[in-house]
């Protein structure tokens, strides 16, 4: 991992996934959040000020170094108790049909193998949980998917493996899940080749 990866990278989300925007979708998705909850990229930690609650400890995985120092400190402020684990999401050490909710926000574009994560999710996830996510990913008109995939060489080089042509829906079903609650939309505020974004509620099918 070289020094943009773990220095600058993380200092630059940190900042820019704090804008009012990008906030009010935290806050909204996890407000049903509930019980034990499994976080996929976990960040800097910067949902952990928005459980309710009723979340009785959380499991959260990122494979980035970088992220520790801030993480651990939203981690000592938070009345929840938080197991943080320095790992990718495709092979998860917890048993089978563990957590009550599974939250995801802006991890899904950036995941290696995505599929293989998306797999785990619902391998972890109990019969009756459910899927939390908030996700930028593939837009619907022709046009904004051309420059999508026009520039995601860039893009994944500035934000370390970010994706913008992720089919986040199609790639949800595909993982053996169906959604309760799916909203898309264009961010306010943001580009729309990076601000196409899913917001939704998924089920095991």
């Amino acid at each position: 991992m070289g020094l943009y990866s773990r220095y600058i990278f993380p200092w630059g989300m940190d900042r820019a996934m704090q804008r009012p925007e990008i906030t009010a979708l935290r806050e909204e998705l996890l407000a049903a959040v509930r019980g034990e909850v499994f976080e996929l990229g976990f960040g800097t930690g910067l949902n952990l000020a928005h459980y309710p609650r009723n979340v009785r400890r959380i499991a959260a995985v990122d494979p980035n170094p970088g992220m520790s120092r801030r993480a651990e400190k939203r981690i000592a402020a938070s009345p929840i108790p938080v197991d943080r684990r320095e790992l990718s999401g495709e092979r998860l050490p917890f048993v089978s049909e563990r957590f009550d909710s599974v939250v995801s926000t802006w991890t899904l574009c950036s995941i290696p193998d995505v599929r293989a994560a998306l797999h785990e999710v619902r391998r972890i996830l109990k019969p009756r949980g459910r899927f939390y996510l908030v996700e930028h990913g593939l837009a619907e008109d022709p046009k904004v998917r051309a420059w999508q995939r026009r520039l995601n060489p860039l893009q994944m080089c500035y934000g370390d493996g970010c994706r913008l042509d992720r089919d986040i829906r199609a790639l949800v079903i595909e993982a053996g899940f169906k959604f309760q609650e799916l909203e898309t939309f264009y961010l306010d505020g943001h580009r729309e080749s990076v601000g196409f974004t899913y917001r939704g509620v998924a089920v095991k099918a």
